[in-house]
Parts: C-alpha cells; sequence; structure tokens
C-alpha cells in the first residue's frame, strides 16, 4: 500500500492533522492499535482510586474523566477541520475568567471581558472530541483507515519510508508521522535519544458535582505540597486536576469518596460549596520531554510525541494541535517538494520552537516556584502574583498567548 503521509496513532493530534489534510489531494493512511478511536481515561496506564466496590458502583456519571481546555484557536482550528461544528455543545463549558491563588492570599484574576474576547478557553471531554473528530474521518475520501493495527517495523531511506504492521501488511509512504502518544513508538525508532524527565509529581484527575455555581471561572490553588485546578464543565460540575507528590497521591487514591471530596472542598476553601464524586478518581505520573528535534527524513512528530509539559497550564493538548496545525499548514504550503523532504519538515520544526519551549520553561519555572518551602520563594512568588494583577498590561500579554 503507497501513501503520501502514513500518520500512526489516532487520537485528538493525530485525527486532526488527518482531517487539516481531507482537501490537500494528497493520499493518506491513518495507523491506530486500539480497536475504537477512544482512548482510556485519563492515560494508557492509570492507577485508579481505592473507593469500595459499592462507591464505584454508585459512579454512574457518563462523563469522562480526561477533560481538556482548548484555546479559541484551537477551536477554530478544530472547526476548519470539520469536527467543532458537529460537538454536542451541551458538553462543551465556555470559560469565561480565571482565577489563580496563591498560598498567603495573593490572588491574579483573567477575565474574557478584560481582554474583548468571548471565552478565554472551552471544556470538553476527550472522548467526545475523538468520537467527533472519527465521525469526520470515516467521511474522508483521501485516507485509508487501518485500525485496529499495530506497527512492528519502520525502516527509511532517500526515497521513502516503510512501515510493516504486525499482521504483515507493508506501508510506502513519502512521510511517517508519529502522533502515537508520551511513548512513542515512532520517537523510539527514530532513535531519538533524550528521555522524559519525571517530575516526581502525580496528577490526580475526577470529576464532581458542586453545590454553588462556577459561573465560567476556572479555578487554580497553588500550594507548597501541590497545585490544585478546578475546571468549570457544563451544568454545576467542575473536573479537576491536582498536582501532587506521589505519596499524597497514593493517599488521597487510599480516601473513601466522601473523605476526597472533603479534602478538595476544604483544598479548595469551600469556594464551589460542598462537593460530590462523579467519576472514580485515578493518577498518572508528570513528566517533561524537550527533544534537541521533532524532525528526521521522512518523519516528523507531533503532539505528546514531541514534547510533554507540566498540566498546571492545561496546554500540552492545545500544543500538540498547534502542532498539527502549523505541520498541515507546511504540507500544503510545499510547492513542488515532497512531503518527507527534511528542508520542508524543519520549516515545521523552526515555527514550533519557540511556543513548546516557552510553555515548557513557563510550566517548569511556575512549577519549581510554587511546589516549595523556601520562605524567600514563598515570599516572592505571592508578590508576584499580587503585582501582576495590579499590571493589566501584563495579565493581557500573558493571557492572549493562551488564546491562540
Amino acid at each position: 500500500m503507497e501513501f503520501d503521509i502514513v500518520i500512526i496513532g489516532g487520537g485528538s493530534v493525530g485525527a486532526s492533522l488527518a482531517a487539516a489534510l481531507k482537501d490537500s489531494g494528497l493520499k493518506l493512511a491513518l495507523v491506530e492499535s486500539g480497536s475504537s478511536p477512544r482512548l482510556p481515561s485519563p492515560q494508557s496506564s492509570p492507577a485508579s482510586g481505592r473507593g469500595s466496590e459499592r462507591e464505584n458502583q454508585s459512579l454512574t456519571s457518563d462523563w469522562d474523566a480526561r477533560i481538556y481546555a482548548f484555546t479559541p484557536g484551537n477551536a477554530e482550528f478544530l472547526r476548519e477541520c470539520g469536527a467543532w461544528q458537529r460537538l454536542d455543545m451541551g458538553r462543551v463549558q465556555q470559560v469565561e475568567a480565571m482565577r489563580v491563588f496563591g498560598d498567603t492570599g495573593s490572588r491574579l484574576d483573567f477575565s474574557a471581558y478584560q481582554l474583548g474576547a468571548p471565552e478565554l478557553a472551552f471544556i470538553l471531554e476527550s472522548r467526545l472530541l475523538q468520537d467527533t473528530l472519527w465521525q469526520v474521518l470515516r467521511e474522508q475520501d483521501n485516507l485509508t483507515l487501518l485500525q485496529p493495527a499495530r506497527c512492528a517495523e519502520l525502516h527509511r531511506d532517500e526515497e521513502a519510508a516503510r512501515l510493516t504492521l504486525q499482521d504483515g501488511r507493508e506501508l510506502t509512504a513519502k512521510l511517517i508521522v508519529g502522533a502515537d502518544g508520551r511513548d512513542s513508538w515512532v520517537r523510539h525508532q527514530a532513535g531519538m535519544p533524550e528521555v522524559p524527565t519525571p517530575y516526581h509529581q502525580h496528577g490526580v484527575v475526577a470529576n464532581f458535582n458542586i453545590s454553588r455555581a462556577h459561573r465560567g471561572i476556572a479555578h487554580q490553588w497553588f500550594q507548597p505540597d501541590g497545585i490544585l485546578a478546578l475546571l468549570p464543565l457544563p451544568g454545576r460540575r467542575v473536573s479537576m486536576v491536582w498536582s501532587v507528590s506521589p505519596e499524597k497521591s497514593a493517599e488521597l487514591l487510599a480516601l473513601t469518596h466522601a473523605e476526597l471530596c472533603a479534602r478538595v472542598a476544604e483544598a479548595s476553601n469551600h469556594t464551589l460549596g460542598e462537593l460530590t464524586l462523579i467519576t472514580p478518581p485515578a493518577t498518572f505520573p508528570l513528566r517533561v520531554l524537550n527533544l534537541a528535534h521533532i524532525t528526521q527524513p521522512r518523519l516528523a512528530l507531533i503532539g505528546d510525541a514531541a514534547h510533554n509539559v507540566h498540566p498546571l497550564a492545561g496546554q500540552g493538548v492545545n500544543l500538540g494541535l498547534r502542532d498539527a496545525r502549523e505541520l498541515a499548514h507546511t504540507l500544503l504550503q510545499r510547492g513542488a517538494l515532497d512531503c518527507g523532504n527534511l528542508h520542508l519538515l524543519r520549516r515545521y520544526e523552526k515555527a514550533r520552537q519557540e511556543d513548546i519551549l516557552s510553555m515548557q520553561l513557563t510550566t517548569d519555572a511556575l512549577k519549581h516556584l510554587f511546589v516549595n518551602t523556601n520562605p524567600l520563594l514563598r515570599l516572592l512568588r505571592n508578590v508576584g502574583l499580587s503585582a501582576t494583577n495590579a499590571v493589566t498590561p501584563l495579565k493581557k500579554m500573558l493571557a492572549r498567548h493562551a488564546l491562540n
């Protein structure tokens, strides 16, 4: 089977790239290892909460625990892909403001109104977006879906890349795109030597009903022992991401559901009232990955295959979608060059360097600044929050970067 481009990985990032190339005239294949495009929540091998069997059976919510915040710029990209307009908007929540709290009463506020924007972000479920993207892909004339299919071998030369699947099928392409997640098989096959650096933190995720309306406000608390975020969902619901030490993560997952709700309510200063768990808690290790290059001859990486960042800014999936958007743009503007030409691919890499590096540096610095018991740093971080909150132009500059 011969193609112009083979995309490995059918998650939101890989699927969006395929959809963005629907009118390109290129012959595409997408290889997805799962029998369904839905990914487990919240990642490939999460540790789940240890609530009693009876408690877990009582959680009948159909809400996905894997929740993403999408920037308006990426919402527009997904509209261009033909997916956003198909979403069930009853399951999409606009974020109209964000409140960030330090650990000594300092505070930083962002609002869409101050920026002259309709919203700061959209919150929706990973499963919802993936299902919708795959509806688009199944109608795409220039795309062959290979699912379920697992990769076995990858070889590249000056003329083409050759991918062998475990069932013996062989695919030839001008370009292989690795969109296969943080433990990327493609990255490993490409011999990229960099390894992720662990943060020695875990992200604990869960969804809750709340007794007080969130009013479209996202909340985040920077605390010495972790970073707690409560993101608004439609209705009186929120999604939690709590970045904590592995020891505290184990402690939280060992709690009963009622105890966990009480602990989260206390850590959030009861801002949203009483909490009731609607999805079992789960946890996953956090890490950072910074590659020297995200392209090689006849190969490009996008999404978590290309970079990992701390989730405190909620920008991991947005970085990945901007990868897909930029790679699609580069390929559509390739002129006479073939899709796997290294000079062409380096255009994509160069265009993405600043965005990826700035997000990694920002989240890494914030993590080390706030998850720290040094009294001087504690003073500086809280003074910094308050000072930034008082300078409207600086706040606007920070917030506008997150709208793209």
